[in-house]
């Protein structure tokens, strides 16, 4: 028990004052980097699918 509530004591110490949060602007500025990569990212796959999706229909229709 008492090794508990030394890694809670050292989790909590450590969060508090050893780690760097970043500003709100920051997280403003990566939300909107992640949201623009997303939307590049699935534009992306949804191009290859209706491409492979065409090009399987003209091979059904072919055979």
């Amino acid at each position: 028990m008492k090794a508990i509530k030394a890694y809670i004591k050292d989790s909590f110490d450590e969060l508090f004052h050893k780690v760097s949060w970043p500003t709100w602007k920051d997280l403003q500025s990566s939300a909107i980097v992640v949201s623009v990569a997303s939307l590049i990212i699935a534009l992306i796959i949804y191009l290859m699918d209706m491409s492979f999706s065409s090009l399987m229909r003209l091979v059904y229709s072919l055979v």
